[in-house]
């Protein structure tokens, strides 16, 4: 063998070496079964989360395909710079893990092949260089079946935009309509999370002598918390915890929450490891919010990520040095998405909110929605939330193929609620890319959803410049507002009066009868199976064109009709389009249970019919149910 010869063979070899080192330096971690988190684990360059050049965030750039052995489907997933790949328990700043997460759509075998490159501004776009032994890393693995049921979202798979005004899942096919909170909105200003200060503007506006009193701490809901529940450090994060199986064990299925909002409100959440340090990320604590959200999924809590808050959108705020890239879609604001992606777009049930009372342009809300779309390999869901009196000329400019939102996140005054999801299911349809409507935060802000009656002396009412109104109202206006319009349900804002309020609520039993009529709500959509996908607004049908809170319905023409009557009493139904018999039945929206007969019991379409009296109370709020009859 010639020297050449000999310089090629030992260049190959050492190669083939090399690989076959690295490839034994790639662990696959996690539960390997159909929807269930699977973690790929590479270990690569030695990193800190502090280092200037080579940044392990903005200047290396590692992705993962993985593809399915079929050929479909397939998805590149980028993944993040892990330190010591288990920070949650260390708080450690540095190492050389880097990692992938997927949940994967298909029982049976998965491919993956790796792509590590390097450059500055890599990750972000700005090209880079491929980066031996690394790239170009393949593998395999095999996946089974999920063995998962009841509110697990590992059940039913990843929640998808079907083109309907609902959410569905992949795997079950069912369909979503939601309850749930959405206070406190710095919910992950959490004492037991690393990395999380109270918020300095607000300490500095009131004079506080211990501004710690900012983080929440859920000592209300510690007792919640239950044994081989999700701890780090030696037991911490049990109040968070516990404060989620609450939730869950009253019904509600979402939680809202800001991921940041420096020089906001509340001005204590971040994902960097300094309030102004937007290049480089805090891992351990992003591992521990991680281990919160994986426990949100398997109680079956949808995950609203508000990605900012409306001080920090843009230059026009109280907190516009905040303002990722000057309100622009530049390398601070691709990076943030893309470390959100990263770390969190394998959960099953969330939506990317592009801010809560959002003001940026159209041109950068539709640029930032475009990113999470050619970005989120499962392409979950992207609303924008936005002032009520900034709807029109918000919203307009982003229907249809105008934009890739996928929903509105509805501010609206608790008695609008009907009206403004109507006005928006129907302007969406209109456009050819029907929304996901929700109703997200009752005005008047200072109020929003009012404590229950005696908790903390709290007489249960909203005591405004009018009548005022009361949780009751809520349930009927609110709740049933929306979802008789065809909207995707609601989460509850808890005003900034209040005790247990949206930025200090720490016990959120402080609601427990607003979430009990919410479980009451779903489980009549679930134990009914109700087709609320299949079904639209129709006040026309009983007396109400102008849409008034007096009397809904949605109704799947010629099958099945709901007709809600926020104060009682009866009415009509028109029928007259068309033929056969329907049975007529009641729900009470405030007790549940299975439905009941009122004094009519069948009538015969062909014209309009009277649907009678309801079984009782017929001054309370009552849901007619009138089906085709089978016999």
């Amino acid at each position: 063998m010639n020297h050449v010869a000999r310089w090629v063979w030992c260049l190959a070899l050492s190669s083939l070496i090399s690989l076959r080192i690295a490839a034994q330096q790639v662990v696959i971690g996690g539960d390997l079964k159909q929807w269930h988190k699977v973690t790929l684990t590479l270990d690569g360059p030695q990193a800190s989360e502090t280092d200037p050049q080579p940044n392990p965030f903005t200047d290396y750039s590692f992705e993962v395909t993985f593809t399915h052995a079929s050929g479909n489907p397939k998805y590149l997933v980028p993944g993040y710079f892990a330190a010591d790949g288990k920070a949650a328990e260390t708080s450690g700043t540095s190492g050389n893990k880097w990692r992938a997460h997927f949940s994967p759509d298909k029982p049976g075998q998965w491919n993956y092949l790796i792509h590590f490159s390097h450059g500055p501004l890599t990750a972000v776009g700005q090209g880079g260089r491929p980066l031996p032994p690394y790239d170009g890393l393949r593998g395999s693995l095999s996946i089974s079946p999920t063995d998962k049921h009841g509110r697990d979202f590992r059940a039913h798979g990843r929640l998808e935009y079907v083109g309907k005004h609902h959410l569905r899942f992949a795997g079950s096919r069912l369909y979503f309509l939601k309850v749930g909170a959405d206070s406190p909105e710095a919910l992950l200003a959490y004492a037991d999370f690393d990395g999380t200060e109270p918020g300095r503007a607000r300490a500095a506006r009131q004079g506080e002598a211990n501004p710690t009193q900012q983080l929440h701490s859920y000592a209300a809901h510690l007792n919640d918390w239950k044994p081989g529940d999700p701890t780090w450090k030696g037991g911490l994060g049990k109040g968070l915890i516990g404060a989620l199986n609450y939730l869950a064990s009253q019904g509600a299925n979402a939680i809202s929450f800001l991921t940041y909002n420096a020089g906001g409100d509340g001005d204590n959440v971040w994902p960097f490891v300094g309030r102004a340090e937007r290049m480089h990320y805090d891992v351990s604590k992003l591992d521990q919010w991680q281990i919160v959200f994986d426990h949100a999924q398997a109680l079956g809590l949808f995950l609203h990520f508000k990605t900012q808050e409306t001080e920090n959108d843009d230059l026009n705020g109280p907190g516009r040095d905040y303002a990722l890239d000057r309100g622009e879609l530049g390398p601070e604001r691709k990076l943030y998405y893309r470390e959100l992606i990263a770390r969190f777009g394998y959960l099953l049930a969330l939506n990317w909110n592009l801010g809560e009372e959002n003001t940026q342009t159209a041109d950068q809300q539709r640029a930032m929605a475009k990113f999470f779309h050619d970005h989120d390999p499962w392409q979950h869901p992207v609303v924008i939330h936005t002032y009520p009196d900034w709807q029109d000329r918000v919203y307009s400019q982003l229907l249809g193929n105008k934009s890739f939102l996928a929903g509105a996140s509805l501010q609206n005054p608790w008695n609008a609620a009907h009206q403004r999801t109507l006005h928006w299911v129907r302007a969406s349809a209109a456009s050819g890319r029907p929304w996901v409507v929700a109703n997200d935060e009752q005005n008047p802000p200072e109020f929003g959803v009012p404590p229950d009656p005696g908790y903390d002396g709290q007489s249960g009412l909203a005591k405004t410049k009018g009548n005022g109104y009361s949780l009751h109202d809520i349930r009927k206006l609110t709740l049933w507002g929306n979802l008789m319009a065809g909207g995707a349900g609601v989460e509850y804002y808890f005003g900034y009066q209040f005790p247990q309020n949206d930025l200090t609520c720490e016990d959120w039993r402080s609601r427990e009868r607003s979430w009990r009529y919410g479980r009451v709500a779903l489980e009549f959509f679930q134990r009914n199976q109700i087709p609320f996908w299949e079904m639209s607004n129709a006040n026309s049908l009983v007396g109400n064109p102008q849409n008034e809170n007096r009397a809904w319905c949605l109704a799947k023409p010629g099958q099945l009709y709901m007709v809600y009557l926020p104060s009682g009493g009866t009415t009509e139904l028109d029928l007259t389009e068309v033929h056969g018999r329907f049975d007529v039945q009641w729900f009470n929206p405030r007790s549940g249970g299975p439905l009941e007969r009122g004094d009519i019991r069948r009538v015969k379409a062909g014209s309009k019919v009277s649907l009678g009296q309801p079984p009782s109370d017929p001054k309370e709020d009552w849901l007619a149910v009138v089906k085709r009859a089978t016999s």
